[in-house]
């Protein structure tokens, strides 16, 4: 029996989802034993598969690659201890504030997002209208935690602080 997903991805991210020569693609398709059918008119893309563990582990890498992550942070999500967290700015603020607190999210020269990503190894995108992190099960809710106390305005020294003290132990 075949499963299968259907999912839209941005238009400038088909060619990174393709990747070189096709070989992201041929790369997830092998590894996943599922079939990719990408339309680059409208970007949405088919996948269908035997196995529904690994149908929906390649979900979450195609989501992740059309949220602006590197194929190869994305490629984690095929391991079984990683997931992927999408947080929707637009919960958080209104249109008019979405340049606003993706600069607080991101920081001056990418500093905030880096420190974050240090403290609780996981990969932060911030992509659109909407934060992506791909990380490991246990430590993916402390940044994610940190990226929403940033978005309702806490000081960028109180998140890492908690950061900080929540790795120490």
């Amino acid at each position: 029996m075949d499963y299968s997903y259907s999912l839209k991805i941005a238009k400038e991210r088909v060619g990174v989802l393709i990747g070189p020569k096709g070989e992201v693609k041929k790369y997830l398709e092998s590894s996943t034993n599922c079939k990719i059918n990408i339309d680059s008119n409208d970007a949405e893309v088919k996948i269908t598969g035997e196995d529904p563990l690994k149908l929906y582990a390649l979900k979450n890498t195609i989501s992740a690659i059309g949220r602006g992550f590197n194929p190869d942070i994305a490629q984690l999500l095929l391991k079984q201890d990683y997931m992927l967290e999408l947080i929707h700015l637009k919960e958080f603020v209104n249109e008019k504030q979405l340049p606003r607190v993706k600069g607080r999210i991101i920081g001056t020269g990418g500093k905030s997002r880096r420190t974050i990503e240090e403290l609780t190894e996981c990969n932060i995108s911030v992509y659109g209208k909407t934060v992506a992190i791909v990380g490991r099960i246990d430590s993916i809710s402390l940044a994610r935690q940190s990226v929403e106390l940033l978005l309702k305005g806490a000081n960028h020294s109180t998140v890492f602080r908690i950061l900080e003290k929540k790795k120490n132990r």
